[in-house]
């Protein structure tokens, strides 16, 4: 008995592994053409991506699957428009760039209405969003849907960050080179370099010591407990 659920299981480790390997030739096979080539892009599936000709990739960035990545030209779209035009319409120029090794592990959400920049070695877990934009609050008295895209400035994550899971990064921020952002946190400001940020909004609990090589606490961070990162 033992030696067939050894046999059965090393069956389907195989299998596992050839059905990975067919997706992910399909998954690359299909995808659009974008603004320049991008040797080794993998974007697993299911995935939307808007406007490719707008979205520069580097080499071998890894994304993992249920991923939307949109450089948007014009709001709303079919979803967000009145039935009687009620709304507000607006034009843009977008671009994403992606900088070398970027990876993501899932539900990557990447919407931009002016430019966002990620920049080489990036790391994201999982479910983050990040766009620089934000959808209009200027009526008490209007659906939100309909008040167009208001708040848009450059979003900019330096290289070699880490970002962490459930993470939202608004319109306007700089994440600094080799920054950590803690898991479910809300960036609303910039997050210097070689720092780690967490809570909503995000603040920085503890900075890079070059001198002692050692992450130090800032001064107004808790005096107990530790960041979640992961």
């Amino acid at each position: 008995m033992r030696t067939f659920d050894r046999v059965m299981n090393r069956l389907a480790i195989a299998m596992g592994a050839r059905l990975q390997k067919a997706e992910s030739g399909v998954g690359a096979a299909t995808l659009p053409r974008f603004a320049a080539p991008a040797p080794g892009l993998t974007i697993r599936t299911p995935r939307e991506i808007g406007n490719p000709q707008l979205i520069r990739f580097g080499r071998d960035v890894k994304i993992g699957p249920n991923s939307v990545i949109k450089a948007t030209t014009s709001f709303p779209g079919s979803w967000l428009s009145h039935p009687a035009g009620d709304h507000v319409s607006q034009e843009f120029e977008p671009s994403i760039v992606f900088g070398d090794r970027v990876t993501a592990t899932w539900a990557l959400q990447v919407v931009a209405f002016e430019r966002i920049e990620i920049e080489d070695d990036v790391m994201f877990a999982g479910n983050i969003y990040i766009s620089d934009g934000q959808h209009g609050t200027s009526r008490g008295d209007v659906p939100y849907k309909y008040q167009g895209i208001e708040n848009v400035a450059p979003v900019r994550i330096g290289r070699g960050s880490w970002i962490g899971q459930n993470v939202v990064i608004l319109p306007g921020v700089t994440i600094g080179e080799y920054a950590v952002v803690g898991a479910n946190s809300v960036v609303s400001g910039d997050v210097p370099p070689r720092s780690l940020a967490v809570g909503a909004p995000a603040r920085v609990v503890r900075s890079w010591n070059e001198t002692t090589e050692t992450w130090s606490r800032t001064n107004d961070a808790p005096k107990t407990g530790s960041a979640a990162v992961s």
